[in-house]
């Protein structure tokens, strides 16, 4: 678990000093994306009613996240990076959200978990703009080539019939199940394909039917879970852990393809990567950096997007996770991946650790907080040259800046100042 990770002495020495942090995080719960009506196309029964607009983030789903941000605050304050009560570092935490309801309010529960009663700006791209660090598409500045993307996921397909025959029919038959139970089913009924595939859209690149609705829908079945549903309004009453975790590898499946494909990954990710580094690089140097996104002396960086973003940097890095109770690779919500910056006491040099760590299913289901001693689930991450560079002993950072270097593809990329406070 991170907090008994963090918190243990080393075998020898003096121990390392945390002096800088990076959290880069989905938002909490939130209400499913499509409306009730298109949904409903999908099943024999409705869906059912959350009580706030499609995307956007639950009352139960925001506090959550308060939760999480009070989780972090006694993690940075055990390693003496921030002090555990008052407002004295407030000014030292920045967080960047994306513009959407569910990441902004997000971002704004984590502030008053972390700092309460303390005041911490929620930055954001101006209104009605895309941010270019969580949507670089949309924002213009990655605009990836179709066909090369449909030729990258194509090649990782392999044969693409056995990730229905041999690997995935009984999943569909789960989700079949918990969308119609044993009675009929709608014209659009979610039947398993005879063949993966993916194409060229007007919207980008896509997996054919029913692939990608069958990602959202499992992953909608996760956010009843998780928001703390219960009898009929879980999966009509057809839901439980072991049948919510045979679906959502079916969402793995499309999330892998779709996100962590390297061509994909690197033109959505390389853009909000480099900011990353800059932004390490000027709390490890100490001097102003050109696109990093908070000012000098700041120590603890959050940045609040999407599943998407987490996939795009895991892609590009080649990191991967298994958290007890998600499937392998998993981005519930929530979930952070942590770049944290260590001062070796002996050398003066500095190293770098990875973790990724979410709240468990019962923990974000039954609202319980986590702590030190009963922390989120949480793995030690290694990136390619520091395979053997876990826990404490961390990733040197000069071989880790010069990862992130080379997994940047500066076409991407475009470091030009950003962000309101709203």
């Amino acid at each position: 678990m991170l907090g008994a990770l963090l918190c243990a002495s080393p075998v020898v020495g003096l121990k390392p000093q945390l002096k800088y942090v990076v959290i880069i995080t989905r938002h909490g719960v939130r209400a499913p994306t499509w409306s009730s009506e298109r949904l409903n196309q999908y099943s024999a029964q409705p869906w059912p009613e959350w009580n706030v607009r499609p995307g956007n983030l639950t009352p139960h789903g925001r506090h959550l996240m308060k939760l999480i941000g009070a989780y972090y605050r006694e993690w940075l304050s055990s390693e003496l990076l921030l002090s555990p009560h008052g407002c004295a570092d407030a000014s030292r935490i920045h967080i960047h959200a994306d513009t959407d309801q569910r990441t902004l309010e997000t971002g704004r529960a984590l502030a008053e978990g972390m700092a309460p009663d303390c005041t911490v700006a929620v930055h954001t791209a101006p209104a009605g703009s895309a941010d270019p660090l969580f949507e670089p598409t949309a924002a213009g500045i990655a605009r990836p080539d179709q066909e090369m993307a449909v030729k990258a996921v194509r090649e990782r397909l392999g044969d693409p019939q056995s990730h229905f025959q041999d690997l995935h029919q009984a999943d569909f038959g789960t989700l079949e199940f918990v969308l119609a139970g044993k009675g009929g089913m709608p014209e659009k009924l979610i039947e398993p394909p005879g063949e993966l595939k993916a194409f060229v859209t007007e919207k980008g690149v896509e997996l054919n039917e029913p692939w990608g609705v069958a990602s959202t829908l499992s992953e909608n079945l996760l956010l009843e879970y998780a928001d703390g549903m219960r009898g009929k309004d879980l999966g009509w009453g057809r839901l439980d852990v072991g049948s919510l975790l045979r679906v959502l590898k079916l969402h793995a499946v499309s999330a892998d393809l779709m996100r962590r494909t390297l061509y994909l990954a690197r033109a959505r990710g390389s853009n909000l990567l480099a900011h990353v580094l800059r932004s390490m690089e000027q709390a490890e140097t100490g001097k102003a950096a050109v696109g990093a996104l908070d000012p000098p002396g700041s120590t603890v960086l959050i940045l609040v997007g999407h599943d998407t973003n987490l996939s795009n940097l895991s892609g590009m890095l080649g990191l991967s996770w298994h958290l007890p109770g998600y499937p392998p690779d998993d981005t519930p919500p929530g979930g952070a991946l942590i770049l944290s910056l260590w001062q070796q006491p002996e050398t003066g040099g500095y190293s770098v650790r990875m973790q990724y760590l979410a709240q468990t299913l019962l923990q974000m289901r039954n609202a319980t907080p986590p702590t030190l001693a009963a922390p989120p689930a949480s793995a030690d991450l290694s990136i390619p040259g520091c395979e053997s560079a876990l826990g404490k002993r961390g990733c040197s950072w000069e071989t880790f800046s010069n990862t992130l270097r080379e997994a940047i593809d500066n076409r991407f990329v475009s470091l030009q100042p950003m962000g309101v406070d709203r």
